[in-house]
């Protein structure tokens, strides 16, 4: 998996591109939580949960119907969020959606359950070019957490952001043109 700052970083950057000003910065924190939250699923871990199973590590939590649901919450808090309903629902489904999909990107594990309760099979992309980030504190300690973050930068972090200033300059121009 990508570090857990990625799995937020990426939302992040999704929501400030594709939002209208003022952001809501409720709205940006649930993201960046949201961008997150596939990964409770280790905690199952210390309940004996195998890493195989459909609660284990990228399974059901990693799973599109696990992001509808992250959607559906943006649904009904919209008015906390100060956004329309669409907007706060697309947001979390996205934000959620995005840690999977960089997570089948990585060079680690067995894949995602991406289609889960309907196909327990796991999925991953054929390229796998970002470095895996292990579960808990080894790769920090030992050193290996800087070719982790590097091979994040360059295939996730760059991208997104590069992205994102392309679609906010896109909108801009957009906004400033007469009728």
């Amino acid at each position: 998996m990508p570090t857990v700052l990625t799995h937020a970083v990426l939302p992040l950057v999704g929501v400030v591109a594709l939002s209208s000003p003022p952001v809501s910065r409720r709205l940006v924190v649930a993201a960046m939580v949201a961008g997150m939250l596939p990964d409770a699923d280790v905690v199952g871990r210390a309940f004996g949960i195998p890493h195989t199973a459909d609660l284990g590590h990228r399974g059901a939590t990693h799973s599109i119907l696990f992001a509808a649901l992250a959607g559906f919450i943006g649904l009904t808090l919209h008015r906390w969020f100060d956004v329309p309903r669409r907007r706060a629902a697309l947001v979390l489904f996205l934000s959620t959606l995005s840690h999977p999909l960089t997570d089948m990107l990585t060079d680690g594990g067995k894949g995602m359950m991406l289609f889960w309760p309907v196909e327990h099979d796991r999925f991953a992309f054929l390229a796998r070019p970002v470095t895996v980030s292990h579960v808990g504190l080894q790769d920090l300690f030992s050193g290996r957490i800087w070719s982790v973050l590097a091979s994040e930068a360059v295939f996730l972090i760059a991208p997104a952001i590069v992205l994102g200033l392309l679609f906010h300059a896109a909108r801009r121009s957009f906004a400033r043109r007469p009728d």
